[in-house]
């Protein structure tokens, strides 16, 4: 426990090291900063109960402020936690044990270009829609577009190993990162390889891919960019059966034909999300599928996708849905149609292999629809990210009317959350794919890996012998 003369010791080291203008300690932001998007504390926040504060926000402005923050908080022992934009959905900068929030927005600059190699280097602060833009001015592209690019900074996009809109074809974000700088917990600053494929002993980066600020602070990195594609082609078909439209994109993988997009729809979602969105009132299981790059290879790839999509007994619905939902994508997400209070939701979303994955859905389906039918509850899925083995659902619980008392609250939804994951760890599936773990999903990671996961300790404890970053997420307990 920080007594508080040690708390004023702490801030005024602090001040020393950024600035007085860079250390806040006001309620207001201090409550600000208290919440991301995971929906138990702002429930707690809507529902007028005390939420777990934290005692500073710190805003650096260079890696070397960040390693002295580490240092002094490795003194006193008292937790970081890197945070980037606010938008993860997994309660990972949820401060459940006080401490120093680690704002890196002021590290927003992009270091270098270069157009022979296709690469960037940026700090890690910098707004994703920002970078997108001044890659775009050179006709490059840095293919990770996730519906949270506007608010997301790029340590964002790497610490919880996000995927975007076109990872079907371009890769998650940890495909497309070469390269980064990381302050360890300790205080040193280190830089991996800007080769991520070589024999040159284990790729060590991949420790901090997914850690979500519990091994280090990512402070820098270098991504791999795209040529903007001289064409992008999207259109939609309807299946009348889940397990057909799961098979074409199936063959659409295996068969390498590279597609961008493609986004498959259960009936549910797509007699709610898609009509809500955009406005269709298709009765089946809608398809959109999207090809990129050079015309005449891109119309090719469509051609030889919809021949498979036919042969399964889909309607082509032509291009306009297809491109109507290119263009509203991130609607799904956003007031006045996303999810929203006063409702309990929660996207319980995973990967798994072909073999694995429609089970998994009717399981996770059943699982929940069966043990919360008193109240009231749906569940909807879309398929989003494909791999060459596999691919993932955004699948979805709904309770429109939960309890009003925060308790119950919060009791249903960690029920809710308990089968769902069950149907997931006993059907083949991942805890998560590319939200990451966070707070949410932290107590299931010892049931995923087994005897593995006390490797996973003895690196934490290594690399942070006082157990101050970020703890209380990704499976890892708290300060030492």
């Amino acid at each position: 426990m920080t007594t508080g003369v040690q708390l004023g010791m702490i801030h005024s080291e602090l001040e020393e090291i950024v600035g007085h203008d860079f250390v806040s300690v006001k309620e207001a932001d201090k409550l600000v900063y208290s919440v991301d998007w995971f929906w138990l504390p702002q429930m707690w926040l809507d529902r007028g109960q005390r939420l777990q504060t934290l005692d500073f926000i710190v805003h650096p402005g260079s890696v070397e402020e960040i390693a002295e923050i580490v240092k002094v908080a490795n003194s006193y022992k008292i937790p970081v936690i890197p945070w980037g934009g606010g938008s993860g959905s997994q309660g990972g900068v949820v401060p459940v044990y006080g401490g120093i929030i680690l704002d890196v927005k002021r590290l927003n600059k992009i270091i270098d270009i270069n157009e022979k190699s296709l690469t960037v280097t940026a700090q890690a602060g910098i707004n994703g829609t920002q970078l997108e833009w001044a890659v775009n001015e050179k006709n490059l592209t840095l293919p990770h577009y996730p519906a949270s690019a506007n608010c997301a900074t790029l340590g964002g996009y790497l610490a919880p190993r996000g995927s975007g809109t076109i990872s079907t074809k371009y890769g998650k974000a940890e495909d497309l990162v070469l390269g980064m700088q990381v302050v360890l917990p300790r205080g040193e600053i280190i830089r991996t390889p800007k080769i991520p494929q070589h024999a040159a002993g284990p790729d060590f980066y991949h420790l901090f891919l997914g850690s979500e600020g519990t091994l280090g602070v990512i402070t820098e990195a270098t991504m791999q960019l795209d040529y903007l594609p001289e064409v992008r082609l999207f259109r939609a078909v309807l299946f009348d059966d889940l397990g057909k439209g799961l098979e074409a994109g199936r063959r659409m993988m295996v068969q390498r034909l590279e597609p961008t997009v493609i986004r498959l729809y259960d009936k549910k979602s797509t007699l709610s999300q898609v009509k809500k969105v955009l406005g269709y009132e298709f009765d089946g299981v809608y398809m959109v599928i999207g090809f990129d790059g050079d015309k005449d290879i891109a119309t090719l790839q469509e051609k030889k996708a919809m021949a498979i999509c036919t042969s399964l007994g889909a309607k082509d619905l032509g291009r306009e849905p297809g491109e109507s939902w290119w263009q509203h994508r991130y609607d799904f997400y956003y007031p006045p149609k996303g999810l929203h209070f006063p409702w309990m939701y929660g996207t319980t979303e995973t990967v798994a292999t072909f073999s694995d994955i429609e089970k998994i859905y009717y399981a996770q389906k059943e699982a929940i629809e069966t043990t919360y039918k008193d109240w009231d509850v749906d569940y909807i899925g879309h398929f989003s990210h494909w791999f060459h083995w596999g691919t993932m659902i955004y699948s979805r619980f709904i309770i429109k009317e939960p309890p009003q008392d925060a308790n119950e609250a919060l009791q249903l939804h960690n029920r809710v959350w308990n089968t769902a994951m069950t149907a997931v760890l006993e059907n083949g599936g991942m805890v998560n794919e590319h939200h990451g773990v966070g707070l949410k999903l932290s107590r299931f990671m010892r049931r995923q890996y087994g005897e593995a996961w006390g490797m996973l300790e003895n690196i934490k404890d290594a690399l942070d012998p006082n157990g101050i970053m970020n703890p209380g997420k990704v499976g890892f307990g708290g300060v030492k």
